[in-house]
């Protein structure tokens, strides 16, 4: 049978006619289940995997799988005054966050909405949180070193702008120490810098806060919070808005540090939705998918090259390890992800040194391609020297008899081990960490007792700055330590030991 040409035309205008309805229809769903935070829902054919999704009492969701009957979503916010039957509206986004200057001195949480009292956040514009990584094409070598202030991790394990170098190790050895430190270091450098707190106390983070502030340290830097007490999605999502963020400004041409305190109950929060809305749990419950969670976030971190503005982010994701174990599974895949790792052992930590950083363990992947040429030149023998300090410590246990050069070895290590030792809040510049490095290398600290070697330190920076200013600030400056640069400093070090050892006979 053929239809004729008006029966064909009345056809088309009757579909017409009810395709705005068929719109409609496409874009509101309804709740089948709720509870845990998770809500599925019918009806939303052309939904979007990470889409906002609007609940009833202005609760938003965000869609994680999109299955054939329905689509499975996680709530951000209260899920009790959510009931089945619901209706469910698309809002045709994906998650996004406000980004901008306005984002600069304040603490957010995960949707990047203001928690700290002082009113909206001034941005005209947001990003959408899951994007994906610059391509090897649009970076360039990491070359420019990021100061910890911390003298044993930029002397053997240097940071360099738009690496991702992992902080590991058990939990109370002074991971987060390092991390803060590392902000209050960029005072004056120009760096941006931001810090997502993932399912820790909101007690612990008011404190950073404060501690940040103390230090002039929080008009540089933005405070992304999604504590204990929230829930598993919002700690899910919370380091990626954190990146979003920073990317604004590393676009920009800006150079960005960006902390995740931490990944292992990131990954934790992730376990706990995927086995909520059903993905079939793998290795240690995880889903197959946990690598991808952290390998889309860190390969974010950058260093752009000069035709896209030269921005960079560096990334420090820390982990927290159980009883020491790194190869426990989240451990094993984010030291496969990053640059190089910082290991923190708990027994230097008990045993007084601070930071307790396991020299032997602890690799930057980026190397001395991330340090001045003068902290390159004062720090190229130490790891070596510490080394053989720890080697020879285990054989002198056993015996007593030691020749005179094991005696200046042993010596030699016990000086520098008590040197590199650091109190928080103290971060040295890099002209401070070369000139005590020197002080070192150059044997100047042979006749200090180890027990006088850090107030030694001091006396030595309060002496170069009070006599020999110039020297300081053309190291700092230059970032060279020139043949001549290194003669006016030995010959002024030589004028504080005549003066030190004066001090301490009388």
């Amino acid at each position: 049978m053929e239809l004729r040409p008006e029966e064909i035309s009345a056809l088309i205008k009757e579909q017409i006619k009810h395709y705005h309805n068929k719109i409609e229809a496409n874009d509101v769903g309804t709740v089948i289940t709720v509870g845990d935070g998770i809500a599925l829902i019918q009806g939303l054919d052309r939904a979007m995997s990470s889409e906002l999704l609007l609940f009833p009492n202005d609760v938003y969701g965000m869609i994680l799988n999109l299955e054939e009957s329905h689509v499975a979503a996680v709530l951000l916010g209260d899920d009790t005054g959510i009931k089945e039957g619901d209706e469910v509206k698309r809002t045709g986004r994906i998650v996004e966050v406000p980004v901008g200057d306005g984002m600069l001195g304040r603490v957010v949480n995960a949707l990047g909405q203001p928690i700290d009292g002082k009113g909206e956040i001034i941005s005209n514009k947001s990003r959408p949180v899951e994007r994906v990584a610059p391509g090897v094409m649009t970076r360039k070598g990491v070359h420019q070193p990021l100061m910890t202030g911390l003298k044993l991790i930029d002397s053997m394990i240097p940071i360099g702008k738009g690496q991702r170098e992992l902080i590991i190790g058990d939990r109370q050895t002074g991971k987060t120490a390092i991390a803060v430190d590392t902000i209050i270091n960029q005072k004056g450098q120009n760096v941006n810098c931001i810090y997502v707190a993932i399912g820790q106390k909101a007690s612990t983070v008011a404190q950073i806060v404060e501690k940040l502030r103390q230090h002039d340290a929080m008009g540089y830097t933005t405070i992304v919070a999604a504590t204990a007490s929230e829930s598993a999605p919002l700690q899910f999502i919370a380091p990626y808005a954190g990146c979003t963020i920073g990317e604004e400004w590393m676009e920009q041409g800006k150079d960005v540090l960006i902390i995740y305190d931490d990944l292992s109950k990131h990954a934790v929060a992730y376990r706990t939705m995927s086995l909520l809305i059903r993905r079939p749990p793998g290795r240690e419950a995880y889903p197959g998918d946990v690598f991808y969670l952290h390998s889309r976030l860190l390969e974010r971190a950058a260093k752009l090259n000069d035709e896209l503005g030269g921005g960079s982010l560096t990334a420090l994701p820390i982990i927290e390890t159980q009883a020491g174990d790194i190869s426990a599974y989240i451990p094993t895949n984010v030291i496969s992800i990053t640059d190089g790792q910082i290991f923190l052992q708990t027994e230097l930590f008990n045993s007084g040194v601070r930071p307790a950083v396991d020299s032997g363990l602890s690799v930057s992947r980026v190397g001395s391609a991330a340090q001045t040429k003068a902290m390159k030149k004062v720090s190229g023998s130490l790891k070596l020297d510490l080394a053989q300090y720890h080697e020879l410590l285990g054989f002198t246990q056993f015996g007593s008899d030691l020749d005179a050069v094991t005696k200046s070895t042993i010596d030699h290590g016990a000086r520098l081990t008590e040197l590199l030792k650091q109190g928080q809040y103290s971060p040295l510049t890099m002209a401070e960490q070369v000139c005590t490095l020197f002080a070192a290398k150059h044997g100047f600290l042979k006749n200090v007792p180890v027990e006088h070697v850090r107030s030694f330190e001091e006396q030595l920076h309060k002496f170069l700055k009070t006599n020999h200013n110039e020297l300081v600030q053309e190291l700092q400056t230059t970032g060279v330590l020139t043949d001549e640069l290194e003669e006016k400093l030995k010959r002024a070090m030589e004028a504080f030991l005549e003066q030190y050892h004066l001090l301490t006979e009388a």
